[in-house]
């Protein structure tokens, strides 16, 4: 294993020569989406295949379509979810969301989108692609999950506050409803650092709350709730 592989509870991720390694977002995100009646899940930008993953877990009786447009996430994606125990129930395809067009609709979609709006981009190719909204408009993306997901069905996003707001509103302005919501802070006494947010096509009751990812006065070093979250998956909780 390179130092940028993860092994969790049930399954492992090499991270190959994808943009983005496992990261602390995909986890929470991962395991926070309400899935558990979704039968059919898209995971958009898949790179590691790792919400894949976590949503075969999660629900045993969900069938996952796992897309990226970069050739060696794909490759690795790929790789990942044939070394599970749940490769029956996940099909990784190279496309670009923006000319998808399935011969289904999906009851959840689950993406962990690019977000950099500005500043210099990577040198490397596929962590630019998975780090910067210019290859996913944000719009683009909400106005095509419109046309993936059933009338009934959710779509689960994390991204950093500012830019999370800023999607909410453009959602909110095509018609979407905000139906979960949870801020995320790294300590206590520090801003919120991630949104996680759950939409939906049709009206319903909002549920907010927050997480605190860090807690001192733990032995683990992270709070109740954090690991409440995370325990099925991280080996140490």
């Amino acid at each position: 294993m390179n130092q940028r592989d993860f092994s969790f509870k049930q399954f492992c991720i090499c991270a190959g020569e994808t943009g983005m390694p496992v990261s602390t977002d995909g986890v929470m995100l991962g395991a926070w989406a309400n899935i558990s009646s979704a039968m059919t899940i898209l995971d958009i930008g898949t790179g590691t295949g790792l919400l894949a993953l976590m949503c075969a877990q999660r629900n045993l009786h969900s069938r996952i379509t796992a897309i990226d447009v970069e050739s060696t996430a794909i490759e690795t994606a790929i790789y990942n979810t044939t070394q599970s125990k749940w490769k029956e129930r996940i099909q990784v395809i190279k496309t670009n969301i923006l000319s998808y067009h399935p011969e289904i609709s999906f009851d959840h979609i689950i993406c962990n989108p690019p977000y950099f709006n500005d500043g210099e981009k990577s040198q490397n190719t596929q962590r630019a692609i998975a780090r910067h909204s210019h290859s996913l408009p944000h719009l683009s993306l909400i106005n095509q999950c419109k046309t993936l997901l059933k009338p009934s069905g959710r779509a689960s996003f994390i991204l950093p506050s500012t830019e999370g707001e800023t999607f909410i509103r453009l959602a909110q302005n095509e018609e979407w409803f905000v139906s979960r919501r949870c801020d995320v802070k790294t300590t206590e006494n520090k801003e919120v650092k991630r949104v996680m947010f759950e939409l939906s096509l049709y009206a319903t009751q909002s549920i907010q709350t927050k997480i605190v990812i860090h807690d001192k006065t733990h032995k683990l070093g992270y709070s109740e709730d954090f690991i409440k979250l995370c325990q099925p998956f991280y080996l140490k909780m």
